[in-house]
C-alpha cells in the first residue's frame, strides 16, 4: 500500500492569476521519508494542504492510504484526516491550556482508529513517545503547553502526530525556530520513529542542511511545473 500517491494534481487559489500546483506524479511508500525542499512562497504548504484535504482538489489527483481525498466531503474528510494523517505545523498548533500529555492524546480523542492503534493504554503509549523524543520528565509532560520551551513544544507536536501510527505524517517547516544542533536531533528522532512505525514522512523545508536525514529528497521547483 502507498500511503501517498499523487497523479496529475493541479490547484489554483481563487482569484489567483495562475496555478499554484501542477504536479504530474509523486508517491511515498510505507516507512519512507521524503525531504521536499524549496524557497518560501513556492507552494510547499499548499501541497500539504491539498494532501490533507484542507483545500479542495480534483477527484483522483490525491490518494492517501488508497483513499481518494478529492472524493471526500465535509465531515468525512475531517474524519479521514485524523484517522490517517499526522500533521506537524511550523507554529505547532498545540492547545495552550492542555498539558503536554493531553495534547499528545488529542488524536485518540477524535479517532477510534488512532486510539485502537495506540494500544491498550494510549496514555502509556503517549508517555513512551514523549520519552523517546526526549521529554521523559513527568514535570514537563504535566505542564501546560504554553509553559514549555519552543523545542519542547516541537517534540510534543511530533508525538501528537505519531501517536496511533497514522499512515502519513506531513511536516511543514517544523524546525524553523531551532538552532542547528536541535534541528538535526529532532529530525533524526522523527525519521526514526516514523520508520519504526511504518509511517511515511513528507517533510517540507527550505533548509537543505537537513536533507541527509531522509531516504530521498526532491526539489519542489522540479516537481511543481507551476513553480518552474
Amino acid at each position: 500500500m502507498h500511503p501517498l500517491r499523487i497523479e496529475r494534481l493541479a490547484y489554483q487559489w481563487p482569484r489567483a492569476e495562475r496555478k499554484t500546483l501542477e504536479i504530474a506524479t509523486l508517491s511515498l511508500a510505507s516507512g519512507e521519508s521524503l525531504f521536499l525542499y524549496g524557497p518560501s512562497g513556492s507552494g510547499k504548504s499548499t501541497l500539504l494542504s491539498a494532501i490533507a484535504g484542507v483545500v479542495d482538489v480534483p477527484k483522483g489527483a490525491v490518494r492517501v492510504a488508497e483513499k481518494d481525498v478529492g472524493g471526500l466531503r465535509g465531515g468525512a474528510r475531517d474524519r479521514f484526516r485524523v484517522d490517517h494523517i499526522g500533521m506537524i505545523f511550523q507554529v505547532f498548533n498545540l492547545v495552550p491550556w492542555l498539558s503536554a500529555l493531553e495534547n499528545v492524546l488529542l488524536p485518540c480523542t477524535f479517532s477510534q482508529r488512532r486510539r485502537t492503534r495506540a494500544g491498550d493504554d494510549p496514555a502509556r503509549t503517549a508517555r513512551l513517545l514523549l520519552d523517546e523524543l526526549g521529554l521523559s520528565d513527568p514535570s514537563l509532560t504535566s505542564k501546560q503547553a504554553h509553559e514549555l520551551s519552543v523545542g519542547q513544544q516541537q517534540r510534543v507536536a511530533a508525538a501528537r502526530a505519531l501517536i496511533g501510527k497514522p499512515d502519513l505524517i506531513l511536516a511543514d517547516e517544523p524546525t524553523s525556530a531551532l538552532d542547528e544542533a536541535a534541528k538535526a536531533t529532532f529530525v533524526e528522532l522523527l525519521a526514526r520513529e516514523c520508520a519504526e512505525a511504518g509511517t511515511a514522512l513528507l517533510f517540507v523545508s527550505h533548509d537543505r542542511g537537513l536533507e541527509r536525514h531522509f531516504d530521498r529528497s526532491v526539489d519542489f521547483q522540479d516537481l511543481n511545473r507551476s513553480a518552474a
